[in-house]
């Protein structure tokens, strides 16, 4: 049965008003807070992204990664009011793969797509949505997953070895789970996830590094190589992961603690201007505002606000800013700059620079604004 779009317009929360935005090349200094807003600027960004895969084509191929992860942000829009035509456009890009993954099985950035496809499933029960990637992720869910994961001899192709790929896999996993109810997609994901949280993560930091070729790497003033989108794919991948867990599911309370956690180090990490810069601890050797490790980053934190995992009173003016920052990098005809091109550490950034992910991140942050300011304005009527 179809999901109805007023149902899920009112399910979580939002923000406070402010002034709205003028004309010029880019969204004027001030976000806009109002719900109304909020989707004007998401459908400007959208709209942008949709004409640009017209005009050049989708790059790397619809499938790929770089696609698939803004076609999360796509389906976010889609489910509010006013983008069903965002949900079209997602259809029609299923239809086109024949609503199959990347040809890679168990390289996760080829099955980031399968989110979207559960998803989809999910709002019209269209079987053939989800047939091809529930057979693939049984094969994923049925190997030993147990090799080592140090950088090298391909391993991505076989574990997620690379903090990305818990954006990518888990999620994928985890709505699949919910589309299906079979509750051990979601149990396979937590268990990779805290494996490659455990060779991963740095308990000191709280944070991530990107592979384990970085374990050793430093910045120019010292500090340990930590990646602002790698650990934006984190942090937004464990929002979804969450998103899809029962609140009496085992791993819940570590999946939260790890999750506050992160989002406590990364809220005093953030710079002056709202944004985070490609180099979390060294934020100067690139010292340039970056969107898709911002526009994650925002996501996630106005998600925990959302769910009640954040304090407001705390966390809400770190959105505030992302948010700001955010919409300060959106130009008159919807183009998102500041986005870093595709890598895998800190590097340049410019205001020309943007990638379907950047677009994708900003779009998942943008919904969980409008839902928070839908909320707000129904409970104060």
């Amino acid at each position: 049965m179809k999901l109805t779009l007023r149902i899920l317009m009112f399910v979580f929360a939002m923000w406070y008003p402010a002034p709205g935005v003028s004309a010029g090349n880019t969204m004027s200094p001030e976000p806009p807070f109002k719900s109304e807003e909020i989707l004007s600027i998401m459908h400007r960004v959208a709209d942008w992204q949709l004409r640009a895969w017209d005009r050049e084509g989708y790059g790397y191929g619809r499938a790929d990664w770089v696609n698939s992860a803004c076609y999360t942000g796509l389906y976010a829009t889609g489910v509010l009011e006013g983008g069903e035509k965002y949900l079209h456009a997602l259809l029609d890009i299923g239809n086109k793969l024949n609503w199959d993954t990347g040809h890679r099985r168990f390289y996760a950035d080829d099955y980031c797509i399968g989110q979207t496809y559960a998803q989809l499933y999910m709002t019209y029960g269209d079987k053939k949505m989800i047939t091809s990637f529930t057979r693939q992720a049984d094969s994923i869910i049925g190997k030993p997953n147990d090799e080592p994961l140090h950088w090298g001899n391909n391993i991505q192709y076989r574990e997620w070895a690379w903090c990305d790929a818990l954006f990518m896999g888990p999620p994928s996993l985890a709505y699949l789970s919910t589309a299906t109810g079979n509750p051990e997609y979601l149990n396979v994901a937590c268990r990779l996830w805290w494996k490659t949280t455990d060779f991963l993560y740095d308990e000191k930091e709280k944070l991530y590094f990107r592979d384990g070729s970085y374990f050793g790497q430093k910045e120019k003033n010292g500090a340990k190589v930590f990646w602002s989108r790698g650990n934006g794919w984190v942090v937004s991948g464990l929002a979804r992961v969450l998103e899809n867990m029962p609140s009496d599911h085992p791993d819940r309370v570590r999946f939260e603690k790890l999750f506050k956690a992160m989002m406590k180090r990364l809220a005093s990490l953030q710079q002056p201007d709202g944004s985070w810069h490609t180099s979390l601890l060294d934020p100067q050797s690139y010292p340039v505002k970056e969107m898709s490790g911002t526009g994650f980053f925002c996501h996630a934190f106005t998600w925990g606000i959302n769910r009640g995992l954040l304090d407001e009173s705390t966390y809400l003016p770190v959105v505030r800013k992302a948010w700001k920052v955010l919409v300060s990098a959106v130009r008159e005809d919807g183009k998102l700059g500041y986005v870093q091109p595709v890598g895998a550490s800190p590097g340049k950034v410019d205001a020309d620079s943007t990638e379907a992910y950047g677009v994708g991140a900003f779009l998942l942050a943008g919904a969980e604004l409008y839902k928070h300011m839908i909320n707000k304005d129904a409970t104060e009527q």
